[in-house]
């Protein structure tokens, strides 16, 4: 089984270039969607940060931005969650895996934001990283809520777009036109991925069970 790694900074487009992949019948592993879901009342990333920050749970739900301000603010804290969402993550990231492998997949994609900073390079055969002028992508992340200072503190504390794509097999620009994207992605699965069927994990492995 043919293991990809997807990557890159915030706003750069790695949501849409994983839906693209599962499209054409590739399992996805979604770390992000991983993180939410452990964070989510009664997940099981709650009770250790009820613990190493206190405040930021109330009632058994997680402030988000109260937890975002406390790690943009202290770099110990961003080290301390990053550690315990690390394992978190790596645990359901195995039981994909497993059950990829079970269901005899041809290829997966792990879509794991920080990938190259967790040595995360390692576990894949193929690095891919998305990448988008800083305009676009600053653009795209304010449609999210989040105000410039605040978009600026998160690029600034993430791997530089250029270093992503100097440590990555391959990058997919994403600030073009979403059907160059589109044929890029379809390029990489045709010369990267064997011809076989991919996978019928393809409609319900986007997450772990």
């Amino acid at each position: 089984m043919k293991i990809l790694g997807l990557t890159g900074g915030i706003g750069m487009g790695k949501s849409t270039v994983a839906a693209m992949f599962r499209r054409h019948g590739v399992p996805v592993f979604d770390a992000d969607a991983e993180v939410r879901r452990a964070q989510s009342p009664g997940g099981a990333a709650i009770a250790p940060i009820t613990a190493a920050f206190p405040g930021v749970v109330r009632n058994g739900v997680l402030d988000r931005a109260a937890l975002r301000a406390r790690i943009l603010a202290d770099p110990t804290a961003r080290k301390q969650i990053e550690i315990l969402m690390h394992r978190l993550v790596r645990q359901s990231e195995h039981r994909f895996l497993a059950r990829a492998r079970r269901h005899r997949a041809r290829a997966v994609l792990l879509d794991i934001p920080l990938l190259l900073e967790t040595g995360g390079a390692r576990r894949v055969d193929l690095v891919i990283t998305v990448s988008a002028p800083r305009d676009i992508q600053i653009a795209r992340v304010r449609r999210r809520g989040l105000a410039p200072p605040e978009i600026a503190r998160i690029i600034a504390l993430q791997m530089p777009d250029h270093e992503k794509r100097r440590r990555a097999d391959i990058t997919i620009f994403t600030g073009l036109s979403r059907g160059v994207t589109a044929r890029t992605v379809r390029r990489i699965i045709a010369r990267d991925i064997p011809p076989q069927r991919l996978s019928r994990l393809a409609p319900v492995c986007h997450r772990s069970p």
